[in-house]
């Protein structure tokens, strides 16, 4: 007999199974019904968790992220860290845009709301980790960040995102390292 999942286990494995569902059947086929199927488990145990399907995808959206999050990167120079940063969140923005293209036009539509909603932005996040990267750039002298603005440091992780919300596609490498060295790197370094 099988062990019973509980805690942590199992809302990974709902998730997961949330997650699958989605990128299958897109979120017209997106139901609480089929995700307690693949995840061998009862509704009941899915709405003690979320109230819906609404809450169940977002919080889907979120697992995806947390489980695609890269150790923040040390390499000695601002560029390297964030570059490493951009390719990290370039990977992921491959697999969200894909849904967002493909499967959520009704989410949006049936909400009212925007990818932004979903937390599927890249500045937030991604800005609490080049905070960290321009702390270690100006402990090294590379920058000051007394002139780097708020939106200085989501700059590229905003052209990233922008790019593949244009194409519904990851970004080429080369692309990313233009936006790093020619926009990006200029506008921060002294």
């Amino acid at each position: 007999m099988p062990q019973r999942r509980r805690g942590a286990e199992l809302e990974h494995a709902l998730l997961d199974a949330a997650w699958a569902e989605l990128t299958e059947r897109g979120y017209a086929g997106f139901t609480i019904d089929k995700v307690a199927e693949r995840a061998h488990t009862s509704r009941q145990v899915i709405y003690r968790r979320w109230p819906d399907r609404h809450a169940l995808l977002r919080a889907t959206f979120a697992h995806a992220v947390e489980r695609h999050k890269a150790p923040l990167p040390d390499t000695g120079t601002l560029r390297g860290d964030v570059l490493l940063m951009m390719r990290a969140a370039n990977s992921l923005a491959g697999e969200v845009a894909t849904l967002l293209g493909a499967h959520l036009a009704g989410y949006f539509h049936e909400t009212g709301t925007g990818p932004a909603d979903l937390g599927l932005t890249l500045g937030p996040g991604a800005t609490k980790g080049i905070d960290i990267a321009i702390a270690r750039a100006a402990e090294r002298g590379e920058v000051d960040p007394r002139r780097i603005t708020e939106r200085m440091k989501s700059l590229p992780f905003d052209l990233l995102q922008h790019e593949y919300m244009m194409t519904f596609r990851p970004v080429a490498d080369h692309d990313v390292e233009e936006i790093l060295d020619t926009l990006f790197l200029p506008l921060v370094q002294p």
